[in-house]
């Protein structure tokens, strides 16, 4: 049996729930933030920590619990359970007895085939409710999310009522064209761990980043598309509703993704 933490103490997983008449519940008045855990490591965990604050200022969730208290519970876990390798998940409820739960289950990785071969997505219209925050009112990601494996894709990227495809269910969405890489605002969506240290790792390695987000008329003009996100770094995309994309700089995806994880 697993362990898990709620309010700052150890206790078995299975009584890591919820009350389901508690109203803060009912209506998902929650953030979260999944992180890695790799050789017992807590990857990038002071940024996770900042994005949950700012999560919770944006919905004006207020709690009592200090990073401190959050870091050191995950610290605590992953001693008093042996973690070597996993993915976490904190859990922030509000309200007037507010709750924060961390639980892991194993690692998720992705087959060699999907960087190799890239990954199908879809085109999903819809827009996210509050993209600063990394909330649990996550309805439309799952939605969008079912349909596209419903037909045999890996993710589904969101476009808005201006044809702007802004992000994926749970990715950042990017098209290389030259030497430029056109990636939505920070304003439009959740600014990803792992999407900062993309943008960093291109930066480096000679890209211009442009804050335009590509639409859903143009994605075949660009020379490749790809998608970020924690557990799979960077990954190339092969299709787009059906439709190949271009593959011309693949391997440029690749050195951005090698050099993203190397600062982990």
């Amino acid at each position: 049996m697993r362990s898990a933490i709620k309010n700052g103490e150890i206790i078995r997983e299975d009584e890591a729930v919820l009350p389901v008449t508690y109203r803060e519940v009912q209506f998902s008045f929650s953030v979260y933030e999944a992180l890695r855990i790799t050789d017992g490591h807590i990857v990038h965990m002071d940024e996770h920590l900042k994005r949950l604050g700012e999560s919770c200022a944006e919905i004006n969730l207020v709690h009592p619990f200090p990073d401190e208290l959050i870091m050191s519970s995950v610290e605590a876990l992953i001693k008093h359970d042996g973690i070597e390798n996993a993915t976490a998940r904190i859990l922030l409820v509000g309200g007037p007895s507010p709750l924060f739960f961390v639980t892991y289950s194993d690692l998720l990785t992705y087959p060699e085939s999907y960087y190799e071969d890239g990954v199908k997505v879809t085109l999903y219209y819809g827009e996210r409710f509050l993209p600063h925050a990394k909330t649990s009112n996550l309805l439309m990601q799952y939605i969008a999310l079912e349909e596209a494996k419903a037909k045999g894709a890996f993710e589904a990227l969101l476009v808005n009522r201006k044809g702007q495809v802004l992000e994926g269910t749970r990715s950042n969405f990017y098209g290389i064209a030259g030497n430029r890489i056109y990636t939505a605002p920070d304003n439009l969506v959740l600014s990803g761990i792992t999407r900062i240290s993309v943008i960093k790792a291109a930066e480096e390695l000679g890209f211009e980043i442009v804050y335009t987000p590509p639409t859903d008329v143009n994605l075949h003009m660009f020379d490749t598309l790809f998608i970020s996100s924690t557990s799979m770094g960077a990954m190339p995309v092969s299709a787009v509703n059906g439709n190949p994309v271009k593959k011309t700089m693949w391997d440029d995806v690749k050195r951005i993704c090698s050099l993203e994880r190397k600062w982990e």
